[in-house]
C-alpha cells in the first residue's frame, strides 16, 4: 500500500469515526423528546430539559387535541353526524372524545393529589378541570351507548350503560338516564327511581 493510500484510508477512517460520535450524541437527544412525549404514560421519561421542552401557549393547547375543548367539539362532530345519520363516524368520534376526556380526568386528578397540602388555589383549580373532565367524559360515554342502541348493538351499549351509573351514582341525573336505558333494554327489571305506590308493591 503506496503511502498516499494510507493517508487517503486514514482520512476516510477519520470521518467516518466524527460522523458515527456525532449520530451517538445526538440519538440519546432524540430519544429524550419522544418519551418525554409518552402521554400515555408508557415507558420511562427522561428528565426534562430546555432542549426537549415544547413551549405551548393556552390558545394552543384549546385548539389541539388533547384539551377539554377538543373533547367538546368532538362530541359537537358526533351530535352532527348523529343527525345525518352517520352512525359509524359519531361513534368514532364520541370514542375519540372519550378517550381524551378520560386521560385529561386522570392527569388533572394525579396532579390535585401533587398539590394537596403544597398550594391549595392549584388543587382546587386542578380538582375542577378534573371533575369537568370526568363530566363530559360520561357525557360522551352516554351518547355512544345511544349510539349502539340505534345501531341494534346492545352488547356494546349495556356495560357503557351500567359504567355510568358506576361512576355518576343512580341518583344522579345521567345516572338515573342510563339506569332508565337498562330497563328499557330489559337488562334490568326494577324501575328507579321508584314511585310511592311500586315503592309498596316492591319492597
Amino acid at each position: 500500500m503506496t503511502p498516499s493510500i494510507q493517508k487517503r484510508d486514514w482520512r476516510f477512517w477519520s470521518v467516518t469515526c466524527v460522523s458515527s460520535l456525532l449520530f451517538i450524541a445526538a440519538a440519546p437527544g432524540a430519544l429524550s423528546a419522544q418519551q418525554v412525549n409518552d402521554l400515555d404514560g408508557l415507558g420511562e421519561t427522561q428528565p426534562l430539559t430546555p432542549n426537549n421542552v415544547e413551549i405551548l401557549s393556552p390558545t394552543g393547547l384549546q385548539s389541539g387535541l388533547f384539551s377539554i375543548q377538543a373533547g367538546q367539539r368532538l362530541m359537537t362532530e358526533a351530535e352532527q353526524a348523529v343527525s345525518a345519520q352517520n352512525y359509524t363516524t359519531a361513534a368514532s368520534k364520541l370514542q375519540d372524545s372519550r378517550r381524551v376526556m378520560n386521560q385529561l380526568s386522570n392527569y388533572y386528578q394525579a396532579l390535585t393529589s401533587s398539590f394537596m397540602g403544597v398550594d391549595s388555589r392549584a388543587a382546587d383549580s386542578l380538582r375542577r378541570q378534573a371533575l369537568e373532565s370526568a363530566q363530559l367524559r360520561d357525557q360522551a360515554t352516554y351518547q355512544l351507548a345511544l349510539v349502539y342502541r340505534a345501531q341494534n348493538r346492545p352488547e356494546l351499549a349495556i356495560p357503557l350503560f351500567i359504567e355510568i351509573v358506576r361512576s355518576q351514582n343512580p341518583t344522579r341525573d345521567l345516572g338515573q338516564k342510563s339506569y332508565q336505558q337498562l330497563l328499557e333494554l330489559g337488562f334490568v327489571d326494577v324501575p328507579f327511581p321508584r314511585t310511592q305506590q311500586g315503592a309498596q308493591a316492591l319492597p
